[in-house]
């Protein structure tokens, strides 16, 4: 099956890969959910000219949107098997693991893919502080038309 940039992607089943590197099992993390990957869904996603899918991350308990961030093939197929958030950075031109630096993990309770196929939506538990890099618990703190920012603002819902 074709992914992004005609690389092939494999459907596989969460867990049915190699042990991730990273510690998932410290004391009051979040559980790591199984997300079920089948073909038809991959098969659905539609990415751009190169090869990213915009992914918009949303809090399971809250419904406050949190962040979006851009996803390739890879990465897709990395946060469902890990069941942790997986993204590519455009700047860095890498692979990033929400919180593997800052702490402030995302645990996926289930994977969208809006109708068009050219949006992700993911809804997990997220862990630390907050999504944004600035330390606030949403990227989303400013709305249009004030000079309000509320880093604690549970951001839209």
């Amino acid at each position: 099956m074709p992914g992004a940039r005609g690389r092939p992607v494999r459907a596989c089943r969460f867990g049915s890969g190699p042990t991730p590197s990273y510690d998932d099992t410290m004391a009051g993390a979040p559980a790591v959910t199984p997300v079920e990957i089948r073909v038809e869904d991959l098969e659905r996603v539609r990415y751009n000219d190169d090869g990213l899918v915009a992914a918009i991350v949303q809090d399971v308990e809250t419904r406050a949107v949190l962040m979006m961030a851009w996803m390739n093939a890879e990465t897709l197929l990395m946060s469902l098997e890990q069941g942790r958030t997986v993204f590519w950075s455009r700047s860095r031109q890498e692979v990033w693991r929400k919180g593997d630096t800052s702490g402030d993990r995302q645990f996926i309770r289930s994977a969208w893919v809006d109708c068009d196929g050219d949006t992700l939506l993911f809804l997990v538990e997220q862990e630390g502080t907050g999504a944004c890099h600035t330390g606030t618990y949403t990227c989303f703190a400013q709305p249009f038309g004030s000079d309000d920012r509320a880093p604690d603002r549970p951001g839209p819902v």
